[in-house]
C-alpha cells in the first residue's frame, strides 16, 4: 500500500494554505483591536521579519484611522496638525461611522480648514465609502474645482495605498465616478460647484461648503447674501441623501452670513457649532483653551495675532479671526473707546474702588436655553473713573444664575447686586437671595454681609440707556480690566433698533448704578451696616 504524500496531494495542500490564511487574518484582525502599547509590547518582541509585517499592518491601519492622519503617512509627516485640525477629523470619522451630523465649522483664515475639510478629509472619507458620493462647494466654481482636481490627483497618485481607483470614462476635476481595481464603475464618485452653480445628477452622502463667501464686499452685498441663501436651500440642501450629511466651514464676514442664518435659523439646534476663534474668548472653548489662548500658537502665537489685529483693525479682527462680525458703521460704542482705555490685572492692582457692583440682565422671554444671562461687574472710584472686572455671563438656569451671580459677589467684594426684574418680577430677587442662604448655609460667604438686591426695571428704550453710559466711554472714564472679548463684542455691534444683548445689557445696569449721583457713595439705598467702610 502507497502511502499518501501530502505535498502531492493538491486538496490537502490547498486545505493547509486555506487554514494558514484564515488563521493568520484572524490574528492581524486580534493584533488591529489592541491598544497602542499592546501592539507596542509585540513589536518589541517580534523578530525583525514579523516588524516587518506590523509595520504594514500599522500603517494601513494609520492611513484609515482619519484624515489627519492619512496625510501624515502619505506626505511623510510634511502636513501639518494641530488640535483644531483633529476637531474636524473627529467630525468627518462621525460621518464615516454612519453617525449623520450637520457641523458649523467657524475659524480663521490660514489655519489650514480649507486643506483639511475641503480636500483630505473628503479623501479618507472615499477611501473608507468607494460607494458614496460626496459634493464640494465653495464661492466660485474655479476654487471648488481646484478641491476636485487636488482630489483626482491625489487618487492618481495615491490611489493603490488607500484602494480608491478613478473610473476611465469619468475623470473631469469637477466631476467624477470611482471604479473598483478591476476598473468596473461603483456609484461613490465627487462633484463640486461655486455657490450658485447647479449640483445636478445624484444625491450626495456627504456635502462639504468651504468658504462660501468671498470678500468683504459680497458679505456687504444683501442682494449676494440673499443669492447665497437661496442657493443653500433650493439647491443643496435638496441633493443631500437621506441620513446625509452636510459640514460649513468658512471664517465670518458678516453678523447675517450664512453661518449666521444657520445660527438664527428654526433648525439650529440639529448643528453641532465648532467656533474657533484665534484667540479663545470663552470658558465653553471647543479645545478646553484658556480665555486669551491662541488656535495654532506653533503658527500664529500671541504676538503674532497682535501683529495681525493691528494691522487688519479691529472690524476685520472680530469679523475674520475672532468670528464675531460687526456692522460697518452705526454702532453707538467705539472700539478706541474700549482698546484705548484698557487696563492692565497687574495695573489694576494698584486701584482703589470706592463701590464694587455685579449686575444681573436675565435671559429675555424666558428663552434660556439660547438666550444669555448677562453677569458682570463693575466698580468706580472717588474720582469717577469705573472699571469692568468682570464678565460671567453663559446659557444658564434660574439656578445657576443665582449662585454665578453670588459668588463672583464674593469674588469682587461687591457691596451690591443689581437686578433687571423686566422678565422675572420679584422672583428675580428672590433667586439671588435664595442662592446666597445656598452658599451661607454651605460656608462659602465665610460671614461676610449679604451685597444689597437692587431691583431695576428698563422703563426706557435701550438707546437712552446706553447713550449715557457710551458718553463715558468716550470720555476714557470706563476701563476695561483685561480683555472681555464677547461683552466688547457685543457692544460694539450693538446699534439702535437691534435686540440688545444680555451680556451689554449687565453692564450697562452695573455701570448705570454706578453713574447715579445718588448712589455714589452710599448705593441707591443708604447702607446702615457699614459695608463700604475701609474705601475710599
Amino acid at each position: 500500500m502507497t502511502a499518501t504524500i501530502p505535498e502531492l496531494d493538491g486538496t490537502t495542500a490547498d486545505t493547509g494554505v486555506a487554514d494558514e490564511a484564515s488563521e493568520l487574518l484572524e490574528l492581524v484582525a486580534a493584533y488591529r483591536r489592541l491598544n497602542r502599547a499592546q501592539r507596542r509590547r509585540i513589536a518589541i518582541q517580534a523578530t525583525p521579519e514579523i516588524r516587518t509585517v506590523l509595520a504594514g499592518i500599522e500603517r494601513d491601519m494609520a492611513l484609515k484611522r482619519s484624515p489627519g492622519s492619512m496625510s501624515a503617512i502619505l506626505t511623510d509627516g510634511k502636513e501639518m496638525q494641530a488640535k483644531h485640525l483633529d476637531l474636524i477629523d473627529q467630525v468627518f470619522r462621525d460621518i464615516a461611522r454612519g453617525i449623520p451630523r450637520k457641523v458649523l465649522i467657524t475659524m480663521p483664515p490660514r489655519h489650514g480648514k480649507s486643506r483639511r475639510a475641503a480636500r483630505w478629509a473628503p479623501l479618507w472619507y472615499l477611501s473608507r465609502h468607494p460607494d458614496h458620493r460626496v459634493m464640494i462647494a465653495s464661492y466660485s466654481a474655479d476654487l471648488a474645482d481646484d478641491h476636485g482636481r487636488w482630489i483626482r490627483d491625489a487618487i492618481n497618485g495615491y490611489g493603490d495605498q488607500i484602494g480608491l481607483h478613478l473610473h476611465a470614462g469619468s475623470k473631469a476635476a469637477n466631476r467624477f465616478d470611482l471604479a473598483d481595481k478591476d476598473g468596473n464603475r461603483l456609484d461613490g464618485g465627487l462633484v463640486t460647484a461655486g455657490v450658485g452653480g447647479g449640483l445636478t445628477g445624484k444625491g450626495a452622502h456627504l456635502a462639504v461648503v468651504d468658504d462660501p463667501i468671498k470678500d468683504d464686499a459680497d458679505a456687504q452685498s444683501p442682494t449676494m447674501r440673499k443669492r447665497l441663501w437661496e442657493w443653500w436651500t433650493s439647491v443643496l440642501l435638496t441633493r443631500i441623501e437621506p441620513g446625509g450629511s452636510v459640514i460649513v466651514i468658512q471664517t465670518r464676514w458678516h453678523e447675517n452670513d450664512l453661518a449666521g442664518r444657520i445660527l438664527a435659523g428654526d433648525d439650529a439646534a440639529d448643528w453641532t457649532i465648532l467656533d474657533l476663534p484665534a484667540l479663545a474668548d470663552s470658558e465653553n472653548d471647543p479645545l478646553g483653551r484658556a480665555i486669551g489662548a491662541p488656535l495654532w500658537p506653533l503658527r500664529y502665537g500671541r504676538k503674532a495675532l497682535a501683529k495681525i489685529r493691528r494691522s487688519v483693525g479691529e472690524r476685520v479682527w472680530w469679523s475674520l479671526f475672532q468670528q464675531k462680525p460687526r456692522p460697518l458703521e452705526g454702532g453707538v460704542w467705539k472700539w478706541p473707546w474700549i482698546t484705548d482705555n484698557r487696563t492692565s490685572p497687574m495695573a489694576f492692582r494698584g486701584v482703589d474702588l470706592s463701590r464694587v457692583v455685579v449686575a444681573v440682565d436675565t435671559a429675555g422671554g424666558g428663552d434660556e436655553k439660547n438666550d444669555e444671562t448677562g453677569i458682570v461687574a463693575a466698580g468706580r472710584t472717588t474720582d469717577g473713573h469705573y472699571y469692568v472686572v468682570a464678565d460671567r455671563s453663559d446659557r444658564m438656569g434660574a439656578d445657576t444664575r443665582g449662585h454665578t451671580a453670588c459668588r463672583l459677589a464674593l469674588d469682587v467684594d461687591a457691596d451690591a447686586i443689581v437686578v433687571e426684574d423686566n422678565f422675572g418680577g420679584d422672583q428675580a430677587a428672590q433667586i439671588i437671595r435664595q442662592a446666597w442662604a445656598d452658599l451661607e448655609r454651605n460656608g462659602e460667604t465665610r460671614g461676610r454681609l449679604m451685597p444689597a438686591v437692587i431691583e431695576v426695571h428698563a422703563k426706557q428704550g435701550k438707546r437712552l440707556r446706553a447713550e449715557p453710559i457710551a458718553q463715558l466711554y468716550s470720555q476714557g472714564l470706563v476701563h476695561h480690566v483685561g480683555e472681555h472679548p464677547r461683552l466688547e463684542g457685543q457692544l460694539v455691534t450693538w446699534i439702535p433698533g437691534m435686540d440688545s444683548p444680555d451680556r451689554m445689557d449687565a453692564a450697562v445696569h452695573a455701570l448705570t448704578e454706578l453713574a447715579n449721583p445718588a448712589a455714589a457713595a452710599v448705593g441707591s439705598t443708604p447702607y446702615k451696616d457699614n459695608r463700604l467702610g475701609g474705601r475710599r
